[in-house]
């Protein structure tokens, strides 16, 4: 998968030049690119922003860099668009899951107080949040993005690793976990857990999972 993310601070994302994105990438499963939008505005100054017609507080990012960028970096429209934003869905498991199927990504990220809508209605897919919440812009929701994607490409973690997690089942969270030493503060790993009886862990394990909604 190639993964380009459109922002005004690549330098932000040094986290994801770590753990379990950093071997992917490392493996040849993801690739990720940086890309400053600031690069494609023909304003002589290199202006990316401007007030809002009728009015309004702050700055609004224009129509002319953001279009022209995403245009020349996939003039094909191979790759899903996306535009990061608090005013859209949330991401959920679901939504992660479908997007690692996608082989080119791109991310949005927004700043000040949003975007041309000309920006969404040209030259974007889907818009998606990652919570009710507003945050000062699109980098660590784009990080977001990333670290759930690309955790459900082909040989980045193990099937069963991603088979026996929070939200694999829709509703339900996973099941507590424990590991040496068997005591700690008085408190002891429950005894099925170290009885050798696969069935009975098993249905421990499902008991024990969390419903919600």
């Amino acid at each position: 998968m190639k993964i380009q993310i459109l922002t005004l601070f690549p330098q932000m994302f040094s986290a994801l030049e770590h753990s379990i994105i950093k071997r992917a990438k490392d493996k040849g499963l993801v690739e990720i690119e940086y890309i400053d939008f600031r690069n494609y505005s023909k304003d002589k100054h290199k202006k990316v922003d401007d007030y809002a017609f009728g009015g309004g507080a702050g700055l609004v990012l224009m129509a002319q860099p953001i279009i022209d960028c995403i245009e020349t970096i996939d003039p094909l429209h191979l790759a899903h668009r996306i535009y990061l934003t608090p005013s859209a869905k949330n991401l959920t498991h679901k939504k992660a899951v479908e997007l690692s199927k996608h082989k080119n990504l791109i991310l949005l990220c927004g700043h000040y107080e949003g975007i041309d809508q000309r920006i969404i209605d040209l030259v974007i897919d889907e818009t998606i949040s990652i919570g009710e919440y507003v945050l000062t812009g699109g980098e660590i929701p784009a990080m977001v993005i990333v670290d759930a994607v690309v955790r459900h490409i082909k040989g980045v973690i193990s099937v069963g690793s991603l088979q026996n997690e929070s939200h694999t089942t829709q509703g339900q969270w996973e099941y507590p976990q424990y590991t040496r030493p068997q005591t700690i503060r008085n408190l002891d790993v429950p005894p099925v857990l170290l009885s050798g009886n696969h069935a009975e862990i098993e249905k421990w394990k499902k008991e024990n999972s969390v419903k919600f909604k």
